[in-house]
């Protein structure tokens, strides 16, 4: 009997993967492929949706090829991507531009006029969210005052996973997992709010109908076909965000189940059976029907050792290749070798601005407490920890509002760190465990294709199928007793920089 497959499609923020399942969750075989993000002018940030495509094209026709793999034997395909991309796109599914991701925060004169004109309590209320210059609608008005020859030749705006979607089925859609992106969806109605869309001059008619994430959209068309090499008619569902894709790929979706995302960002995701607001933090739909995912995002996660290893790393490589081991378990190695709390060095993680629960663009990474006494592993393990305080900063922010995580299930490149894993855990004081994989995001979407076309019953089947905890890590009391000063100062030190950050941006920019 020959193998069937589930094939999941992940446009992440710094490239895309490809991953072939089968229907117990194993991985067959992967594709990694990078693509160029454009920083440019005053928080510009942008990605260019034709270079997500030519990805996915090549990732799956090297799996195709390379694994000998029989397209007919693919059930369904998945796709879950980066959230609040804003993509115009014409009446041929062509972009008009490149997309402004979640990073892009030019839309600042636009977010100032949305809480004048509308009010941020009626937003918050109505779509859960901040109002904030990542999310899309303001940059959807920033399109219309400042591009106004796109924005009229505008068909539809897509998000990332949706225009992928669209290149595989011809069809446009909008899962509901990523519709917190626009201030004008109602999270408690899971429809959009037309009064407010209309006060905005905003036509609803520029926005692609409605999916639940399961749901299956359209086929394989024989466009996509030729370009990607399966078979055309396989069922392509909606898919949805890549938070709540990995909050699924972890096993999190029953009310007070948490993921920790260990990603390029960091944050975590509290599953509620219920829509709970909270205004510093984010509000969106799990890709599981009738929940709700309580999230709290932040730009420091395993981007700030990716920029480590990037600028800083040289010495890291060096050890690694003599090891045989790759660089970021060498920086786990000098990460273990230093006390808890660094020995007095502290980092604060903001090194995009801050999301969750600071809402700040003009926050900056910062190293305080360094001395000549301090080593590279002090950085390493300093930055390890900051990452950590903001997360124990958004879970507790989410305790405000009843929402408590009773332990976490931690996913993305930081879990394959014991140490860093560790370390969250006494600075949280939470029980962390991890699932036997490293796809969870992947295997999410994957989930979701197979519920869609009904390879699971249903997604407690589905999880229960797919998913295995590999190592589970304890609070050490002794080190939670240490950290806690140490993270009130983490709290403390933002509220003191906060208006030199400010003066800092506007000595930079003039």
């Amino acid at each position: 009997m020959d193998t069937k497959y589930l094939l999941a499609i992940d446009i992440g923020t710094s490239g895309c993967k490809i991953s072939l399942f089968d229907l117990a969750g194993c991985i067959i075989s992967t594709y990694l492929g990078e693509y160029q993000t454009y920083y440019f002018g005053e928080n510009c940030v942008e990605q260019d949706a034709g270079d997500w495509w030519e990805q996915v094209c090549r990732g799956i026709n090297e799996i195709k090829n390379s694994y000998d793999i029989n397209t007919d034997d693919i059930l369904a395909i998945g796709v879950d991507g980066h959230s609040w991309a804003c993509l115009p796109v014409d009446r041929d599914g062509l972009p008009l531009r490149r997309a402004m991701i979640w990073l892009d925060r030019r839309a600042e004169k636009q977010t100032i006029y949305l809480k004048n004109y509308i009010g941020e309590e009626r937003l918050i209320n109505t779509n859960g969210n901040p109002v904030d210059s990542a999310y899309i609608t303001p940059k959807m008005l920033w399109l219309r005052d400042n591009e106004a020859d796109i924005y009229k030749r505008t068909y539809k705006f897509l998000q990332s996973n949706a225009y992928i979607v669209y290149k595989l089925s011809g069809e446009y859609s909008q899962d509901l997992s990523q519709g917190y992106g626009f201030h004008f969806f109602d999270i408690h109605k899971d429809e959009w709010a037309e009064e407010i869309a209309n006060e905005l001059d905003i036509s609803l008619d520029l926005m692609a109908p409605l999916y639940s994430p399961h749901e299956v959209v359209g086929k394989v068309n024989r466009s996509a076909a030729v370009e990607t090499g399966l078979k055309e008619g396989i069922p392509v569902v909606a898919g949805g965000l890549d938070a709540a894709c990995c909050t699924l790929g972890a096993g999190v979706i029953k009310p007070g189940q948490t993921q920790e995302q260990g990603g390029q960002a960091g944050g975590m995701s509290i599953v509620l059976d219920k829509a709970v607001i909270h205004p510093k933090l984010i509000l969106g739909n799990h890709v599981v029907p009738d929940k709700w995912l309580l999230q709290g995002g932040t730009v420091g996660g395993g981007g700030v050792l990716n920029w480590f290893n990037k600028e800083l790393g040289f010495y890291e490589h060096k050890l690694a290749e003599e090891q045989g081991k790759n660089p970021y378990q060498v920086m786990s190695q000098e990460a273990a070798s230093v006390p808890a709390g660094s020995e007095g060095l502290m980092f604060l993680p903001y090194m995009a601005g801050e999301r969750s629960p600071l809402w700040d663009t003009k926050a900056r990474g910062v190293f305080f407490g360094l001395s000549y006494d301090k080593e590279r592993k002090h950085l390493i393990r300093s930055m390890m920890e900051g990452v950590a305080y903001s997360l124990r900063h958004n879970l507790e922010t989410a305790e405000e509002v009843g929402a408590v995580a009773e332990e976490l299930n931690s996913v993305g490149g930081s879990a394959n760190s014991e140490v860093w894993t560790q370390l969250k855990s006494d600075i949280t004081n939470k029980t962390i465990k991890i699932p036997y994989a490293d796809q969870a995001t992947s295997l999410g979407a994957a989930i979701l294709a197979g519920v869609g076309v009904g390879v699971y019953s249903n997604f407690e089947d589905a999880v229960e199928t797919t998913i295995k905890i590999a190592r589970v890590h304890k609070p050490d009391q002794a080190k939670l007793n240490i950290y806690h000063d140490y993270y009130q100062l983490y709290i403390d030190l933002y509220q003191k920089l906060k208006d030199s950050y400010q003066v800092l941006y506007n000595i930079s920019e003039n």
